[in-house]
């Protein structure tokens, strides 16, 4: 997997959650926004370890980056190298601070999940949303 296809699979990802909205299929929905900023991170973490040589300049980053088959959004954005930047970003944007919030708790477990209308398409506005969205906010780091 390299980082065009991630690029590319979250954006599949995403218009695959705005048809599944549109078939009120709201907990399939609610799963794929997510996992498109997944695959959105993970293309940044690829970006990361590209621009930054890390893994040959930090002996714990390797070991660290065995975390990058997590689906945990919060450690995928500290193996990107964008736990600063997103500081930074959250405290400039109000909006994307809401955004922010709203997705970082996603998790690939809801898949299992029982999910109504009103949080899919919140989730999905707070991916969406331009300019103040994740997926937004992602594609510049990616």
């Amino acid at each position: 997997m390299n980082r065009k296809t991630l690029q590319a699979l979250a954006k599949e990802r995403v218009k695959d959650a705005k048809a599944l909205l549109g078939r009120k299929r709201w907990a399939a929905a609610y799963y794929l926004a997510g996992y498109a900023v997944e695959c959105g991170l993970k293309a940044c973490v690829l970006r990361h370890i590209d621009a930054t040589g890390m893994i040959f300049k930090e002996a714990k980053y390797l070991k660290r980056l065995a975390g990058c088959w997590t689906h945990d959004l919060v450690e995928l954005v500290e193996l990107a190298g964008l736990t600063a930047t997103l500081g930074q970003a959250t405290q400039a944007d109000p909006q994307f601070y809401t955004n922010w919030v709203q997705v970082k708790d996603w998790s690939e477990t809801s898949r299992y999940a029982t999910v109504g209308e009103q949080k899919a398409r919140e989730l999905f506005a707070a991916i969406t949303d331009n300019p103040h969205g994740v997926l937004r906010w992602l594609q510049d780091h990616w």
